[in-house]
C-alpha cells in the first residue's frame, strides 16, 4: 500500500534536514553565539569590515557596542 513507503521517506527526510541544522548550530557555537554573516554584495563586505574594526578584537560577530568607538 501507499503507506509502506512513509518510514523511507521519513529516514530521507531526517538524513537531508540534521546536516543544515547542524551547521547552523555548528556556526552559532564558534561565533559567539551569533549567525554566520555572509558578505554577497560590497556594502556588506564594508560592514563586516567595520564591525571588525569596531570591536576592538579583530573578530566581526565579537561587537563591543559604542564604548570601542573613537
Amino acid at each position: 500500500m501507499w503507506y509502506e513507503i512513509l518510514p523511507g521517506l521519513a529516514i530521507m527526510t531526517v538524513c537531508l534536514v540534521v546536516p543544515g541544522v547542524a551547521t547552523i548550530h555548528i556556526q552559532k557555537f564558534t561565533n559567539g553565539g551569533k549567525e554566520k554573516r555572509i558578505a554577497r554584495i560590497p556594502w556588506q563586505w564594508a560592514l563586516m569590515e567595520r564591525d571588525r574594526r569596531v570591536s576592538g578584537t579583530g573578530k566581526y560577530f565579537e561587537s563591543k557596542g559604542l564604548e570601542n568607538i573613537h
